[in-house]
């Protein structure tokens, strides 16, 4: 069993029932933020599932330098912070360097270390100093295993308030595949395990300027973690995918996420 971590109300791990974290990937407007937290709570309302909201404020590591990146830091945290006080729902960001924690820290939750910042020794300690919530997502480049080393240099600092993130792992060019095997591994370090289904199903510059994806295998990806018995879910969820401004191809829709949400939290109930 992994430990039980709780974020107002919700709890992921332990014994808990599978939780979802869902936005879309980046912020687009305070509107748009807005309208897509209070779906996504409804959804999981009707469906009695944890909901904690993710929406990047910067996206840093863009494949090219003329990409949408965010609003930036400022505007973000306000607009997150909005979301966290007037709909009453548990907020998470990336952070991608040490200058940003200070404001990060007074408003997110959770606290999301990037894939490909899993390894960076100074900034992960950094951000463990926080005391926030600090979720790893999984590099694409390690095995699972190696997580563990991650989870080393946290708990040094004296905080085990960690979750784990797998979002695949690099298969030649362009191409990530999924090892439900990993799940399993991460588990026995005692801390919750979720599935990003929807950057597991990402091709990493695979449109040259931009990435492309295969949003057809996010549902069948997030049945068989769930099966594995991951603590939670997370999906980025778009009105409109296709006209979203980074990551629209591996993104879903709010009809497809309450379908497969459904079929998730059988699945979760027959495992757990």
């Amino acid at each position: 069993m992994t430990k039980e971590i709780k974020i107002k109300d919700v709890k992921i791990g332990g014994n808990n029932p599978i939780v979802l974290i869902a936005g879309p990937c980046v912020i687009e407007s305070e509107s748009h933020v807005m309208r897509h937290a209070e779906k996504i709570r409804k959804i999981c309302g009707k469906l009695g599932m944890g909901f904690i909201f993710k929406s990047s404020y910067d996206k840093a590591n863009r494949s090219s330098a003329k990409s949408y990146r965010g609003p930036g830091i400022y505007k973000g945290l306000k607009i997150l912070a909005k979301v966290k006080k007037e709909l009453d729902v548990p907020v998470l960001s990336d952070v991608h360097c040490r200058s940003e924690l200070s404001e990060a820290k007074d408003v997110l939750d959770i606290i999301q270390i990037p894939a490909f910042l899993c390894r960076q020794t100074d900034f992960i300690k950094e951000v463990a100093k926080t005391r926030r919530i600090v979720n790893i997502k999984k590099g694409q480049f390690l095995s699972p295993w190696d997580v563990k080393n991650i989870i080393d240099k946290i708990e040094d600092t004296g905080n085990k308030n960690i979750i784990i993130t797998e979002r695949g792992v690099m298969f030649g060019y362009n191409n990530l595949v999924s090892d439900f095997r990993s799940l399993e591994i991460m588990k026995e370090f005692g801390y919750p395990i979720v599935y990003d289904a929807t950057h597991s199903v990402q091709i990493p510059g695979g449109r040259g300027s931009s990435s492309g994806g295969e949003r057809k295998f996010v549902a069948a990806l997030s049945r068989a973690a769930a099966a594995v018995g991951c603590d939670g879910l997370f999906l980025e969820v778009h009105e409109d995918p296709d006209k979203a401004p980074c990551d629209g191809p591996n993104m879903i829709t709010f009809e497809i996420l309450e379908k497969l949400l459904k079929d998730v939290k059988k699945i979760d109930n027959i495992v757990g």
